[in-house]
């Protein structure tokens, strides 16, 4: 979908400043461009239409050619127009949770008020392999791309820079790669402040929920936790370390596992909203109360914390912000700033705690 078309700000720029009217411009035609770059009219009719039998290279020097001198093919809908207004690529693995819909309002917002639009496409999966929404973004020629997903596999990250279209990852996952540029939050300290704030509970007994360890903001989390403990000389045990994936399924999955255990904890860190929730599915299920048998503190700061019973103590992750933040980047790039088109930026927005009721000092 496209979200917001308003006109960029380069036009508002553009605007004579003596009657606000912004200068007329000729209309190219399929001539013009084709003397330009030095091929045959049938050659840049064929790259407007697709066909396949029009070598990459020649076809980029059309396409490059084409933005340069304004052409707008017939028919085409304004909001594709890149001369009227820019659209951004955000990428996510789905968009059917609480974290796309904050980050989706976060990125649309940032676009609007660059005077951009805002594509945004389910990738269906963690990978950014390219796949459907690489082949319609070749079509659209955007001014950038932000993937909420992993860092592009090689064939995708070849074809970007072929397109010369600048790339920002947000909420990095897996080995960052230290070419490209990314928006993050400070997950460590996230996790090191919600286990101080159990640890100054009175808790002892802390386990901690996290999400796939090879996620690298779930190893942070973790590791945030495992620094809280050793500051207040509380020894780490492993058994109340669980790894799954940030869904309320497996948050109660490990908390079933925990209060298995012989000496249960008496509070627990879920790295994400989503699996505090689990968290206190089970514990309803086994008749246990949040918080005065079991302490619970999440990460994100969804709308849903307020919503929970009790409302959730959380680490609130700035994904609004992330998210804006990630698409002013990209089109920063796209002007050619560049500190970020070379992919030298990597910036983390400052996590928070936020006190609810689902904490309170252990009872036994």
């Amino acid at each position: 979908m496209v979200i917001g078309q308003d006109a960029p700000a380069a036009v508002a720029r553009a605007r004579s400043a003596a009657d606000g009217v912004p200068p007329a411009r000729p209309r190219a035609t399929l001539a013009d461009v084709a003397r330009a770059v030095g091929v045959s009219t049938p050659t840049v009719s064929k790259v407007l239409n697709e066909r396949g039998d029009v070598a990459e290279q020649t076809r980029a020097r059309v396409l490059a050619a084409l933005d340069a001198a304004g052409y707008v093919r017939r028919g085409e809908p304004a909001a594709a127009r890149p001369e009227t207004s820019p659209l951004v690529e955000l990428v996510l693995a789905d968009l059917d949770s609480s974290y796309a819909v904050e980050v989706v309002g976060g990125a649309e917002a940032a676009a609007a008020a660059a005077g951009a639009g805002l594509v945004v496409t389910a990738s269906h999966g963690r990978r950014a392999d390219g796949g459907r929404w690489l082949e319609r973004l070749r079509g659209r020629r955007s001014a950038g791309v932000v993937l909420v997903i992993s860092g592009p596999d090689a064939p995708t990250a070849q074809e970007l820079r072929r397109l010369g279209v600048p790339l920002v990852l947000l909420d990095p996952v897996g080995n960052r790669d230290p070419h490209l540029p990314t928006v993050g939050a400070t997950n460590w300290s996230g996790g090191l402040a919600a286990t101080e704030h159990l640890l100054g509970l009175g808790h002892r007994r802390v386990a901690v929920v996290s999400g796939d360890p090879a996620l690298a903001c779930s190893q942070e989390r973790v590791d945030g936790y495992r620094a809280a403990l050793g500051r207040a000389g509380v020894a780490v045990d492993e058994a109340l370390v669980r790894w799954g994936d940030f869904l309320p399924a497996a948050g109660r999955r490990c908390a079933a596992e925990l209060l298995d255990l012989d000496d249960p904890p008496t509070a627990v860190f879920a790295g994400s909203d989503l699996q505090a929730s689990g968290v206190y599915a089970e514990a309803r299920a086994r008749g246990l109360a949040v918080p005065r048998d079991l302490s619970v503190v999440g990460f994100d700061d969804l709308a849903l914390c307020q919503y929970l019973s009790p409302p959730l103590t959380t680490v609130r992750q700035p994904l609004a912000d992330m998210a804006a933040t990630a698409v002013r980047l990209a089109l920063e790039a796209g002007d050619g700033e560049p500190a970020v088109g070379a992919g030298t930026r990597h910036l983390q927005l400052a996590t928070t705690l936020v006190v609810r009721e689902s904490t309170c000092p252990p009872v036994r």
